[in-house]
């Protein structure tokens, strides 16, 4: 098959930037990078406390220890998402669930988060006003990850369209936005992470990413109809996208609500997609979607009813 090329060019950088991030070489990489900002963020915190450190540095460094926890799993989380944009190519349903996982890891977050916020060592009258928050965050995040459990048994890969040339198409055109969504999920980071720390603005990284997310899921959708227009397939995606929504409401909410809305959020994708998979399509959709994939065809539809 011969590749037009721009989705060459498209493919190639695609397939770069995922094998340098994904590959074994990658991993290791990422994996020796959280270690090294883990301790230099324990070494900074502990010289801060003891005063040691320039005005200036000083002024941006937390002293409290948890903080360093909270900044590995936020850079861990930056990761996750990367991981979730590369996924967006090979499977909406596989695309979906990550959105979920990187919401389960917020919610770990968040919990030495609230916990950053007492002082250091902690004592019981601090933490008593948290433990609901705390113990709720914890809970969901784990109802979750049981939830994804049965969520990912339930998927089976399946092409959009029988024409190759098509479903290669399409894939190409994931990639690009893929790509898109990398360098501004990058901005959105860089933006983020520099008015936070020398102006003292709240840090929106996710939020903003996730409402990124909402226009990407319905911009793959609206692609999809191209190669394919069956009720099934877009009401899964349809509904995939307001689980997308639901996630980014869940993200700006207090932790008691936020943990009730992430678990809402896990059981309606696993609701979706099994009602997806059980969905049996009338003799007349299916004879329309027959039609609808030919390129020429003037047949009736017909349809038979008692």
């Amino acid at each position: 098959m011969v590749i037009n090329p721009v989705y060459r060019t498209i493919n190639k950088t695609f397939d770069k930037v995922e094998h340098a991030f994904e590959g074994a070489s990658g991993q290791r990489r990422i994996g020796t990078l959280m270690v090294l900002v883990f301790i230099f963020g324990i070494s900074g915190i502990q010289l801060n406390r003891f005063g040691l450190l320039p005005p200036q540095i000083a002024a941006i460094t937390p002293t409290n220890h948890l903080e360093a926890i909270e900044l590995v799993f936020t850079l861990l989380l930056v990761f996750e998402v990367l991981s979730l944009l590369f996924s967006l190519v090979y499977s909406v349903s596989i695309s979906v669930g990550k959105q979920v996982e990187i919401l389960s890891l917020v919610l770990l977050r968040d919990i030495f988060k609230e916990i950053s916020k007492l002082h250091e060592p902690i004592i019981w009258e601090e933490v008593s006003h948290l433990v609901l928050d705390i113990s709720a965050l914890a809970f969901g995040a784990l109802i979750i990850f049981v939830i994804l459990n049965y969520y990912y048994r339930q998927i089976h890969q399946e092409p959009l369209s029988p024409d190759d040339k098509e479903t290669a198409s399409f894939i190409i055109v994931k990639k690009l936005i893929a790509l898109l969504m990398m360098v501004g999920f990058l901005i959105i980071v860089a933006y983020n992470w520099w008015f936070s720390l020398f102006y003292g603005e709240q840090n929106q990284t996710f939020e903003s990413f996730y409402t990124l997310l909402v226009f990407s899921d319905i911009l793959i959708m609206l692609f999809s109809m191209r190669y394919g227009s069956s009720y099934r397939v877009a009401f899964r995606n349809s509904g995939f996208a307001v689980s997308t929504l639901l996630i980014r409401v869940a993200l700006i909410t207090p932790p008691l609500y936020s943990a009730i809305l992430g678990v809402g959020c896990a059981l309606l994708v696993l609701g979706i997609r099994v009602a997806y998979n059980y969905y049996m399509p009338s003799s007349y959709q299916q004879k329309r979607e027959e039609n609808r994939r030919k390129k020429t065809s003037n047949d009736p539809i017909m349809c038979f009813t008692k």
